[in-house]
């Protein structure tokens, strides 16, 4: 059963774990849950997914409970307007301490619209939260340093969070395609956890019929406090 944080006549919030897809996809034809079909059975009604998080990503997704909702926040989504989302990663090495990443980003294969540019405008802000230095020897280094950072995307392009990481060689642990496999499993090993770590903290937005200011939020899940050497 999922966490449902939010729930009124017009839209529902739940905490996603990670591992879950939202809906089905051909992309991974295996799978046999989804949060779209496990909420609707929980709450006995259609649900309508207005955004996506990546399988591996936990934290706050919402779901429309109307199509003329679905419409309203799937615009509101396009266009950024009143949204704010705030998420937290782990990331290979030491960022700055807070910086934005500028780096417009090209569709991906599978997301391409003939009618709409290939090449799209990207900003994230981030905000280091906590370094750590653990004792796992990589590249010819004695220890491994990792740190915590707070994102904050002011678009929403596929993958952004991902992608801008890895573009400014801080890629997310636990990232098979823009992450380092070895140091990726090294980690899992040390930690006793394998999964992408990034976790959708908060979702602020008006509501779409009553312009309610809506703070929807998601703590992180038992499994990060795995992460030791905490050093500010």
């Amino acid at each position: 059963m999922l966490t449902v944080l939010h729930l009124d006549d017009h839209l529902a919030a739940v905490d996603k774990p990670p591992g879950l897809l939202v809906h089905r996809t051909g992309l991974d034809a295996g799978e046999t849950r989804f949060a779209l079909q496990l909420l609707r059975d929980q709450l006995g009604r259609p649900v309508w997914p207005v955004h996506r998080l990546d399988k591996g990503t936990s934290g706050v997704l919402l779901f429309a409970l109307d199509a003329d909702t679905a419409r309203r926040l799937g615009q509101a989504f396009d266009s950024g307007a009143g949204l704010r989302k705030t998420y937290q990663a782990m990331v290979r090495g030491w960022p700055a301490g807070a910086g934005t990443i500028d780096h417009p980003l090209k569709r991906m294969p599978d997301d391409m619209r003939t009618e709409r540019e290939a090449v799209q405008e990207a900003l994230t802000h981030y905000r280091t939260l906590a370094r750590h230095e653990l004792p796992l020897p990589q590249g010819g280094f004695a220890t491994t340093r990792c740190a915590l950072v707070e994102l904050r995307p002011l678009t929403g392009r596929r993958h952004q969070l991902r992608r801008h990481l890895k573009h400014i060689a801080h890629p997310i642990i636990g990232d098979a395609t823009h992450g380092k496999g070895p140091l990726n499993r090294a980690l899992a090993d040390l930690l006793g956890r394998q999964r992408l770590w990034l976790h959708a903290a908060q979702l602020e937005l008006q509501h779409p019929h009553t312009g309610e200011h809506l703070s929807l939020a998601a703590a992180p899940g038992p499994e990060w406090q795995a992460w030791p050497g905490r050093i500010g």
